[in-house]
């Protein structure tokens, strides 16, 4: 069996700014390196990089040998002892990391060891090439690091999102000031003090994204010439499960007899909690007031060890009259306002419901309050067809009409991520792979 040591870290100009990681692979009878992987992430705190520097060694080491026995080296107190199994996960930011970095291995083939910061020097070399990349607009590549083995490196300006960035610099220049460097002659920040817990586990959200109108321009990221953004806000967006009257196709939205789930809805919600534990990637969970959504989501988020915040903004459009109707009942009983409501986002339903204008305005604002509140982070929104169809409308710049061109099921999950300038990108639609058998 081969055996590899993984050396890993993570640094962040600010603790939380402009951050980066580092990782390297080596093997461990000759010490030779086998591959290197490094990362500029945006604005994230020292814990989340040195988390994710981790990640990054164990997914390299695993693509090179899954079979391979691994033994970590982090200066990351509180990473080894947390992996280890010795310090408890307290923070919600942490705990769907380590998750991820447990499920890449089996946990007997995985050894951690905390060394000092002067034995992870081509980590932390590495993971300053990443936020030096990171301050010119462009992510890590090889031939940074080739470089960086001759050529000093200049003294960095951090950069990030407004506000950060000043408060990057100010704290460059004291570090420059007093001294303090890290081993490549970088001004460095105090420490955070990951040997110490409490300390460890401060987290201060990322900037507020930008505001955000209706229409969009293309999206940029993905594209090679587009400047790195940062880690996005990506939504997580799960329907609710079933109801008695989801089977029957009828209106059910805000305004009426506000339903809980179906035995089978609440066997959806079990599934989807299990889907979503194995990701390990949600972070919060953010959910409609509504009794379905109020319950899948307790189901979920019980699962996954986290608390759920209600928002009255993702409930469900109000259908009026129509509520617990069939559409061929609406279309008998009031074929005016539905031919109408079906050609106009302005109309209403039959006795003052909620028009798919009001519904968008409304879950726009919520959609900017939550990106702002969530920055770089996952966040599991449960919610109905309507707010869902519509955040993904939005994020394509599609028009009204095309809320009837899409099929969202029970217990689906979708994805859309937001960038720090205003772009989205939709990752994901209506996956029901978590409901097979």
């Amino acid at each position: 069996m081969r055996e590899f040591i993984v050396e890993a870290d993570g640094g962040s100009r600010g603790n939380p700014g402009p951050a980066g990681y580092g990782a390297v692979v080596r093997d461990a009878a000759t010490g030779q390196t086998l591959t290197e992987a490094a990362e500029y992430l945006g604005v994230a705190t020292n814990n989340v990089a040195e988390y994710r520097g981790l990640l990054a060694g164990l997914r390299a080491a695993h693509a090179l040998d899954p079979a391979a026995r691994v033994h970590v080296r982090m200066d990351s107190k509180l990473v080894v002892e947390q992996m280890s199994g010795r310090w408890k996960i307290k923070h919600p930011d942490m705990k769907p990391l380590a998750m991820e970095a447990r499920s890449v291995f089996p946990p007997d083939q995985v050894t951690y060891e905390w060394i000092p910061r002067e034995q992870n020097k081509h980590a932390d070399r590495l993971a300053n090439e990443a936020m030096d990349a990171g301050a010119k607009g462009r992510q890590w590549s090889p031939s940074e690091s080739r470089a960086a083995l001759d050529t000093p490196p200049a003294v960095p300006e951090p950069s990030g999102p407004p506000g950060d960035a000043a408060a990057g610099a100010a704290k460059a220049r004291a570090a420059l000031a007093e001294g303090r460097t890290d081993g490549q002659g970088r001004p460095v920040a105090a420490p955070a003090g990951d040997d110490v817990e409490a300390e460890a586990v401060r987290q201060t959200e990322a900037a507020a994204a930008a505001p955000r109108g209706e229409q969009r321009l293309p999206s940029t990221p993905g594209w090679s010439a587009a400047p790195d953004l940062g880690a996005p806000a990506t939504l997580v967006l799960l329907r609710h499960g079933e109801t008695p009257l989801t089977p029957q196709k009828r209106f059910s939205g805000s305004g009426g007899s506000d339903p809980s789930l179906s035995v089978a809805g609440r066997e959806q919600a079990h599934r989807v909690a299990e889907a979503l534990a194995r990701r390990g990637t949600i972070q919060a969970v953010v959910a409609s007031p509504l009794a379905r959504t109020r319950e899948t989501a307790g189901i979920v988020a019980a699962r996954l060890d986290l608390d759920v915040t209600l928002e009255d903004g993702l409930r469900e459009t109000d259908f009026g009259a129509w509520e617990g109707l069939t559409f061929g009942e609406v279309r008998e009983r009031h074929p005016d306002d539905l031919n109408a409501w079906l050609a106009d986002p302005e109309a209403h339903p039959t006795g003052g419901g909620e028009s798919f204008a009001e519904t968008a305005a409304r879950i726009a604002a919520t959609r900017d309050k939550l990106v702002a509140a969530h920055a770089g982070r996952t966040v599991l929104l449960v919610t109905h067809v309507t707010p869902i169809k519509t955040l993904v409308r939005l994020a394509l710049g599609a028009p009204p009409e095309s809320l009837f061109r899409m099929e969202l099921s029970a217990a689906s999950l979708s994805a859309v991520a937001y960038y720090a300038d205003g772009n989205a990108s939709v990752r994901l639609f209506n996956d029901t792979s978590h409901l097979r058998p």
